[in-house]
């Protein structure tokens, strides 16, 4: 064999080291990537074979879940994970009920990124069988009229989880505490939960419940006591306590109780308690005496305390503003909580179709409950070519609650009114009013379920500084229904009637129009009425309704359509419905639901924007 001439053997070395650098490199490259995979730890995948409930329960909670991408992972702890996996996976899935699952967790240990294989089959789950609910201690009332007694069987059939429903930790967790709130909330507030066992049966996919609630002695409410009052009476909180000394205690008594002094407007800040200092003794003493001692020792009432931090006395607000009903506007007020021993609130408000000044008394409320008023009034009123002028003194009586409020007004107004430049007519009145709203809703400030109803009846029947003697009536009502998640319909209707001998005689005010932002869209404010020299004027009758169907795209935003349709008249004829109709944007701000609204009046073939804010009624 001939030798290799020198320049084959170069070439051969060229060929050589070439190979032994391309090796070189790869392998740098690996080690690279291995040290970079090291530094951000090890990357793998789980996939999880189960039912949709589980598969969620497990990407939440299950480690090798949670410690996917973490820093500190390598392959030596993935292995100690998935080798655990199986056992804390059947911890997991007995929390929802299933106590005999099938469960397997594998993974390639050579893939450069391994996928972790998790199946879970969780078989049939566990479901409550025998609940054995022990109420030790309440069958001491059973002495009492049965009206005083403690409902020990509404409790028991109050207890959430019911026989057949699949066992789940949380809801037993749950249910035990439900049913002891429901008894500290009363008048056992010691109430303990002494013992409560679940007794699982795998085989039989079974639980059985045992739950033992010992309940303390009864407590009742004492004398009232009041700290923190500087400047106001004392009557403005013991005026509006409902709870007696000898009541027992009761904690939505005592939510309630602070509910109405915060609506009051005297204190920036109320705390209704029950003063459990007063049996810090008693407990001191009772610690040489035996439990069974205790237990029937009868314990002293709670003396009822109330902290309040008072508002300042006097408080002066001024705000800018428009509307689309009444236009440009200007407000300043004036509250004073103590002229006389009585609260003063005055309003000065200038709207470019509306002004208005009221100046109002209000006493403190009564032990019965009464909220007692009395003011005076000057409103002018430009719309629709009818000029008013109202001058009013009134006193009022409000009581109830708020799902169901009453009132009673006796007004003595007299009434100047100026209709197409001409000056038209003078009245007075003295109208008694009975109003009642009812509310059955959801949410007061953002209602989507429920209904609201107001009802008015009044007139001036007798001929004591009154013109022209009327009886009046009205109603309106707004009903929510939800449609979905995400969507709900909203149904609007009012309705008045007037009855007098003569129209001209009966304050504007009494009468009726309609259009506008709470009316019928698509019309300017109090635009549909009785054309009288190129005016609208107030007529006897008024019938207008409205359905709007809202879609929220976030939980604050969404969008409307609505049709309105109505009219105000002298006559039942002359109701022949006039109709609007658009779409509109809503918002839920922090002060109330924000409406805009683009409306076509279809009698006028016009457009105009609605804007409104706030739920009132």
């Amino acid at each position: 064999m001939l030798p290799a001439s020198p320049a084959k053997k170069r070439t051969g070395s060229r060929i050589l080291a070439q190979v032994v650098t391309k090796g070189s490199a790869c392998l740098v490259a690996a080690l690279l990537a291995t040290l970079a995979q090291a530094a951000d730890g090890l990357k793998y995948e789980v996939r999880i074979d189960a039912p949709s409930e589980v598969r969620a329960l497990l990407e939440h909670n299950l480690d090798l879940v949670r410690f996917s991408g973490n820093e500190r992972m390598d392959r030596e702890q993935l292995q100690r994970l998935v080798r655990v996996a199986p056992e804390q996976i059947r911890t997991l899935v007995a929390t929802d009920g299933y106590y005999s699952p099938v469960v397997s967790a594998t993974f390639d240990r050579e893939a450069a990124a391994p996928v972790v294989q998790v199946k879970v089959e969780p078989g049939e789950p566990v479901r409550v069988g025998e609940i054995d609910l022990q109420l030790e201690g309440f069958t001491a009332n059973l002495d009492q009229p049965s009206t005083q007694r403690f409902d020990v069987e509404a409790l028991k059939a109050g207890w959430p989880l019911k026989k057949g429903e699949v066992f789940r930790q949380e809801n037993w967790e749950s249910a035990k505490r439900a049913i002891l709130r429901s008894v500290v909330q009363t008048r056992y507030p010691r109430a303990q939960l002494v013992d409560s066992q679940a007794t699982v049966d795998p085989e039989l996919h079974q639980a059985n419940l045992r739950v033992v609630i010992e309940s303390g002695p009864e407590m009742r409410f004492g004398e009232l006591r009041i700290e923190g009052l500087k400047r106001y009476p004392a009557s403005v909180i013991s005026n509006l306590n409902q709870i007696h000394a000898g009541d027992y205690y009761s904690e939505a008594a005592l939510q309630s109780y602070q509910s109405r002094l915060q609506d009051t407007g005297y204190f920036a800040s109320v705390e209704v308690s029950a003063d459990t200092s007063a049996i810090l003794n008693e407990q001191l003493d009772a610690a040489a005496s035996t439990p069974q001692q205790n237990a029937n020792a009868p314990m002293a009432p709670l003396p009822l305390l109330v902290r309040v931090v008072e508002n300042k006395r006097k408080n002066v607000s001024a705000g800018l503003g428009y509307s689309t009903n009444t236009g440009n506007r200007a407000s300043l007020t004036y509250d004073d909580l103590s002229v006389f021993g009585l609260r003063m609130k005055t309003a000065l408000t200038m709207e470019t179709k509306k002004q208005t000044f009221t100046n109002n008394f209000y006493f403190p409320v009564t032990p019965d409950g009464y909220n007692d008023s009395i003011g005076a009034s000057f409103e002018r009123t430009d719309v629709s070519g009818e000029v008013t002028s109202v001058a009013s003194i009134a006193g009022k009586r409000t009581w109830g609650t708020a799902l169901q409020e009453r009132s009673l007004t006796l007004e003595l107004l007299t009434e100047t009114k100026t209709i197409g430049g001409i000056p038209s007519s003078q009245s007075k009145s003295l109208p008694l009013t009975y109003g009642v709203t009812w509310r059955k809703l959801d949410n007061l400030l953002f209602p989507t379920k429920g209904y609201a109803l107001n009802a008015q009846l009044g007139g001036a029947l007798l001929p004591v500084l009154t013109d022209e003697a009327f009886i009046r009536g009205y109603a309106r009502g707004v009903a929510y229904l939800p449609l979905g998640a995400s969507s709900n319909a909203i149904f609007r209707a009012e309705l008045g009637a007037l009855a007098s001998r003569d129209k001209d005689g009966v304050p504007s005010t009494y009468l009726f129009r309609a259009g506008g932002d709470q009316s019928v869209r698509g019309y300017g404010y109090q635009e549909l009425g009785v054309s009288v020299d190129n005016a609208i004027t107030g007529g006897r009758y008024l019938a207008t309704a409205s359905a709007e169907y809202q879609y929220w795209f976030k939980p604050q935003y969404g969008a409307a359509v609505f049709y309105d349709a109505g009219n105000a008249g002298d006559t039942f004829n002359a109701l022949r419905p006039k109709s609007g109709y658009g779409v509109g944007a809503r918002w839920k701000s922090p002060v109330g639901p924000i409406n805009v609204d683009v409306a076509y009046g279809h009698a006028v073939h016009k457009y105009r924007l609605h804007f409104s804010l706030g739920f009132t009624f």
